[in-house]
C-alpha cells in the first residue's frame, strides 16, 4: 500500500512539476508579463501605445514577445482596414485568466518594494 502512495504521489509531483514548466516557458522572459499587465489595464491597444507603456523594451523586441503571446492564445492582434494599417493587441478570454496571477504578482512586488524600503531606514 505504502509503495502505490508513493507511485501516486510521484506522478502528481512529476504532474505539477510539468505544467509549472510548461508556464514559466509560456510566460519566459523580462517583458512578457509586463506587457499582459499593460493590455489588462486597457480593452486594446496599438503597437505604438504598448511601446510607449512598457518603458525599455526595444520595438523588436515587443514584436516577438506579442507575437509568442498572439501564437499561445494569450493576446489576440487584430488588423484594421484603415490607411496606414493599424494594428490593435488585446488580450483573449484565455490570457484573463492570468490576472489574478499578474495582480498577485503587482501586490507581492508591492509588498517587497515596501519592506525592502523599510529595511534601509
Amino acid at each position: 500500500m505504502k509503495k502505490e502512495a508513493s507511485l501516486n504521489t510521484t506522478a502528481i509531483c512529476k504532474t505539477r512539476i510539468g505544467a509549472i514548466k510548461d508556464t514559466m516557458e509560456i510566460l519566459s522572459g523580462k517583458w512578457k508579463i509586463h506587457i499582459l499587465g499593460t493590455l489588462m489595464q486597457s480593452e486594446k491597444m496599438r503597437f505604438m501605445d504598448l511601446l510607449r507603456e512598457v518603458d525599455g523594451i526595444a520595438a523588436k523586441m515587443l514584436s516577438k514577445e506579442l507575437q509568442d503571446m498572439e501564437m499561445n492564445h494569450l493576446i489576440r492582434r487584430t488588423v484594421l482596414d484603415t490607411k496606414p494599417i493599424t494594428v490593435e493587441y488585446e488580450v483573449t478570454e484565455y490570457g484573463k485568466t492570468l490576472e489574478r496571477i499578474i495582480d498577485e504578482i503587482a501586490q507581492w512586488g508591492i509588498e517587497y518594494r515596501k519592506s525592502i524600503y523599510e529595511m534601509s531606514e
